[in-house]
């Protein structure tokens, strides 16, 4: 996909979040493998696009994930086409890890859907947040990249409300 730039003088990565369907943290990772080029040559995101810059996004770009789906019972308290609430149990870590790449809430929600959010990191799909491994509790999984960003964003923010009981 090749873009011409029109007036701009944003960072390409925000430019391209902007007019793209792809989310800033794959952009900037796409930009530091060298997926995206302006003008033929390799950027950084804090590059800061100009008139008539051609920016040209490379096709085949994959992100490696060795994670194994596992059949791991998993309480499903709320689903839509962009989210998950679940209920984690007391003694599941959340995600592979620290020598723990197996029966894992991300191996489980691998196993129920192909539909989990990619960015992050790759042993992370649909994790917006965690929860420790000794704490039971409702988390929230993204479905795709949009939610992922906005459910973090708000998380950052304070925005959502969590409260515990112990």
């Amino acid at each position: 996909m090749k873009i011409e730039v029109k007036n701009s003088q944003d960072r390409i990565d925000k430019y391209l979040a902007s007019n793209t369907l792809y989310s800033r943290e794959l952009i900037n990772k796409m930009l530091k493998d060298g997926y995206i080029l302006v003008n033929n040559n390799i950027v950084k995101s804090s590059y800061k696009v100009k008139e008539n810059d051609i920016i040209e996004i490379k096709d085949g770009y994959i992100k490696e994930n060795n994670i194994v789906a596992s059949n791991i019972p998993i309480e499903v308290v709320y689903e839509d086409k962009y989210l998950m609430v679940i209920n984690k149990p007391s003694g599941l870590v959340v995600h592979p890890g620290n020598g723990n790449y197996d029966n894992t809430l991300v191996n489980g929600l691998m196993y129920y859907t192909n539909n989990l959010s990619d960015i992050g990191e790759k042993e992370r799909p649909g994790i917006v947040h965690r929860l420790d491994k000794d704490t039971s509790g409702l988390m929230l999984v993204a479905k795709d990249n949009l939610t992922h960003e906005l459910l973090a964003d708000d998380f950052k923010k304070h925005s959502i409300h969590r409260e515990y009981i112990a």
